[in-house]
């Protein structure tokens, strides 16, 4: 089962270990990206930041924090994204990116997964433009 659960979520912001969710495509400038969001635990909180970054349209490779950043100011960014907050309470972490990205409850993963999903993403866009 890819998706955690909600207490499984807590759980492991609990073990000081990060969640994460592929949002879905965005685009940038006239350029093709997609969206991606993570929480992790930093000193005596959370923080939640969103990442957009290029579509490599490649449902190999999956590491989605080295892909390169949508906006070349952000490329110091890449891995770390734009922080939208810091949170002390693991719960108002998850809202906060929930209401901040369009990320939804049922789909967060633990940290390095979210790629699973852009590879989904990926060979369902290419099913759809078959002849």
């Amino acid at each position: 089962m890819r998706y955690l659960t909600r207490s499984s979520v807590f759980g492991a912001l609990g073990r000081r270990k990060g969640v994460e969710q592929f949002v879905g495509p965005i685009t940038l400038a006239g350029v093709r990206g997609i969206r991606w969001v993570s929480v992790w635990p930093w000193q005596d909180g959370y923080n939640v930041s969103v990442h957009d970054v290029q579509d490599l349209d490649d449902e190999h490779y999956r590491d989605l924090s080295v892909f390169p950043p949508l906006d070349p100011e952000d490329e110091d960014d890449t891995g770390v994204g734009r922080m939208i907050g810091h949170v002390e309470d693991p719960a108002e972490a998850l809202e906060l990116a929930e209401r901040g990205t369009g990320a939804a409850p049922h789909r967060w993963v633990n940290h390095g997964v979210a790629g699973d999903d852009y590879a989904d993403f990926v060979l369902a866009r290419r099913e759809q433009h078959q002849p």
